[in-house]
């Protein structure tokens, strides 16, 4: 439903080579891109150098759409959605543990600034004008270097308390599996990241490993399934907790097609039995990699708007204290 006043919104994903912004104008529940770019984040210089490139890309965005009013941010790790500041990117050069992003780059633009993970923020876009709109509750994965997952209920993002959840990658497939970047075992994730796809493909790259599987490399066929039925087995683990009306899939891997996808299938069909699998629609992502400057943008939007009705009902609260 339109609002009658549309606004603009600015969205920006802080990759380890491309800084992505997106411009987007919301009226209601209507989304829509306006203008989207890229330059490269130069993350070796460190990360003063990269939260200064990021308030130079916002700032050149703004110019050329001054109805900006707010900036969301998605970053490739752990952060504290209060503060503002990164915990862990665990790809990001130099040192971000307590890094401030929010505040400086606030303060440049004197606009509010939120901070969301990128994969949360791959989630939002595809739930606001991607492969999930429309619908009530889904749950995300994006597949590339590593995996990274979104839950969506009651047409919300869900962020927990310190904006961690939705790390559908990091849930136990198997107690004594290969050792996870997180330092746990057997996480998905370390069964279908990158390098353990080529891995199982006996290719250097995953390009390489979907270039043979499309030439029909009986190993790399293999690889593909074997990664599917893991997949299948972690979206069925969702599926079974979550009961969601959509599973979006998004990322460089979904280019494997049929080989990787018809063997997660199989295996979601296989392990959820608790729900009808007729109402679960498994579905691959819309935005490509456009979404996670573009969720960034929503969730800036949104984190805006909630501060400001917080900010509203506090000045309620207070002018009825005052007058009894």
């Amino acid at each position: 439903m339109s609002s009658g006043v549309p606004t603009h919104h600015l969205g920006i994903d802080m990759g380890v080579t491309n800084l992505k912004w997106a411009t987007v104008e919301s009226d209601g529940d209507d989304w829509r891109v306006l203008d989207r770019g890229q330059v490269p984040t130069l993350s070796a210089e460190g990360p003063e150098a990269v939260v200064a490139r990021i308030g130079e890309s916002a700032r050149a965005a703004i110019e050329r759409r001054p109805t900006i009013t707010s900036l969301g941010i998605g970053v490739p790790g752990l952060y504290d959605p209060a503060a503002g500041t990164t915990r862990f990117l665990v790809n990001m050069p130099g040192e971000w543990r307590d890094r401030e992003v929010a505040a400086p780059v606030s303060a440049a633009l004197g606009i509010p600034v939120a901070l969301i993970n990128d994969a949360r923020a791959f989630g939002l876009a595809e739930l606001r004008l991607g492969a999930g709109r429309g619908v009530q509750s889904l749950v995300g994965l994006t597949l590339g270097t590593g995996i990274g997952g979104v839950i969506a209920i009651d047409g919300r993002v869900h962020l927990g308390h310190d904006g961690t959840a939705g790390e559908i990658g990091h849930q136990v497939i198997d107690p004594d599996g290969p050792l996870c970047n997180c330092g746990n075992n057997g996480c998905l994730e370390s069964f279908a990241r990158s390098d353990r796809i080529a891995e199982a493909c006996g290719t250097d790259t995953v390009e390489e490993a979907v270039a043979a599987a499309d030439a029909g490399d009986p190993r790399a066929l293999d690889g593909l399934a074997s990664v599917g039925r893991y997949l299948g087995i972690g979206i069925g683990n969702m599926i079974t907790l979550i009961s969601p009306d959509r599973v979006v899939i998004g990322g460089g891997m979904v280019a494997a097609g049929a080989p990787l996808l018809d063997p997660l299938r199989a295996e979601v069909s296989r392990r959820v039995l608790t729900t009808a699998l007729s109402d679960v629609d498994i579905v691959l992502a819309e935005l490509g990699t456009w979404a996670g400057a573009i969720g960034a943008a929503v969730h800036g939007a949104e984190a805006a708007a909630a501060a400001a009705s917080d900010a509203g009902a506090s000045h309620d609260s207070a002018a009825t204290e005052v007058r009894a």
